[in-house]
């Protein structure tokens, strides 16, 4: 599913622009690489606030139309007040179709109820990590990682190296040595070190 978004282009720039967008309820924003200039851009800002709000907006190639011009773009910051509930400014990435993206996605848990440190060691799984750096081209890119916890036994860890990962998809910390654990199987032990007794 491609999120599409609109927006037009902006000329007049500073804080007393930005300050009179807001006020009239758009949101300032910016686009740029991609081999092209950087972009001032504004957009309805409750349009974007609820957008925001999905997880697949966050992870997923996004279609842009500025004055009806159509472009792929990526989210790539969002600056938010400390205490209302309002987007001040955003960023996206232009993209092109034959250069790898480095993105951070979300992870999807799935099966902990079956896996056996939880059935039969009354153990809890802990989530070390939610999301996860990923490399890939645009059109392989998922909107998540499914991270399935049904092996795992009392006092196993989940590590990136454990990933099942879509085709031509790459985590960079492997390739940089760095396993981190996603997910760890905890088992609350008593003093005679019997699971699940007191």
């Amino acid at each position: 599913m491609q999120i599409e978004i609109t927006a037009n282009s902006r000329k007049l720039l500073g804080t007393g622009a930005n300050r009179r967008l807001r006020a009239q309820g758009r949101l300032p924003g910016v686009i740029y690489g991609g081999g092209g200039t950087a972009q001032s851009i504004d957009m309805d800002h409750k349009d974007l606030y609820f957008k925001l709000k999905q997880e697949a907006f966050h992870a997923s190639i996004l279609s842009i139309s500025i004055d009806g011009k159509k472009e792929q773009v990526l989210l790539r910051d969002v600056q938010m007040h400390p205490f209302k509930q309002l987007v001040l400014h955003i960023d996206f990435q232009r993209i092109r179709q034959d250069q790898k993206v480095h993105m951070k996605v979300p992870l999807h848990f799935i099966n902990a109820d079956i896996a056996p440190g939880v059935k039969l060691s009354g153990g809890m799984i802990s989530h070390v990590a939610t999301e996860i750096e990923i490399s890939c081209l645009p059109k392989d890119l998922p909107e998540f990682i499914t991270v399935d916890l049904s092996g795992m036994t009392a006092g196993s860890t989940l590590h990136f190296s454990d990933l099942k990962l879509p085709e031509n998809v790459e985590i960079p910390a492997l390739a940089r040595g760095g396993n981190q654990p996603v997910a760890v199987l905890i088992v609350q032990r008593s003093e005679t070190g019997e699971a699940g007794k007191e």
